[in-house]
């Protein structure tokens, strides 16, 4: 296991559950599509770190080892979660983390028509947020139709994401820049 980070139930899109069964049978499935030699959907770095997670995960030694980790980690981020530092007004900071995660998926979309999908392992990084505290705004954002899943279980954003975003962005951005100064003169009181 190279590194401990990485998250192999996610890149296998399966339950940390799952069955030996199940692992097997979704490696084979998601290994065919993404095998270089497929000239369709093929990936190569895909393809690795799906084979490097079916190596760890069918592994019962290797698997449990991983377990400790992954169970460790996952205590973690949601003691981030229950104890995480947000602004007073949650609303507020709610929208702004929406704008973010809209930001960066419309960014993506215009620089990389052809890959336009972010994972939320590279949302959780880009935003600085754990996927626990992003579990809420994704929800919110594809209930709203302004993004969804792709394939591979990335976000990308939809035409009317784009559209909220561009029609929204100078008011939204003006509004929440100016939250935090407010935030901070109350608190200097």
């Amino acid at each position: 296991m190279t590194d401990k980070t990485v998250d192999y139930y996610e890149i296998l899109q399966i339950s940390p559950n799952a069955e030996p069964d199940t692992i097997h049978r979704v490696y084979r499935l998601l290994a065919q599509r993404f095998h270089p030699d497929n000239a369709a959907t093929g990936n190569e770095a895909q393809f690795r770190a799906l084979s490097e997670a079916y190596q760890v995960l069918s592994n019962p030694e290797q698997r449990a080892s991983y377990d400790v980790s992954y169970e460790s980690r996952r205590r973690d981020r949601w003691k981030l979660v229950s104890n995480g530092t947000q602004p007073d007004n949650d609303f507020d900071f709610e929208q702004q983390v929406r704008l973010t995660l809209l930001e960066v998926l419309y960014t993506r979309r215009r620089t990389e028509p052809d890959n336009p999908g972010v994972t939320p392992l590279d949302l959780e990084v880009l935003i600085g947020r754990a996927r626990e505290q992003l579990e809420f705004t994704v929800w919110y954002l594809s209930q709203k139709k302004w993004v969804t899943r792709n394939d591979s279980s990335a976000l990308q954003i939809t035409a009317e994401g784009a559209d909220f975003l561009e029609s929204h962005y100078k008011e939204q951005r003006k509004r929440l820049t100016v939250l935090p100064a407010s935030t901070e003169a109350s608190e200097a009181r």
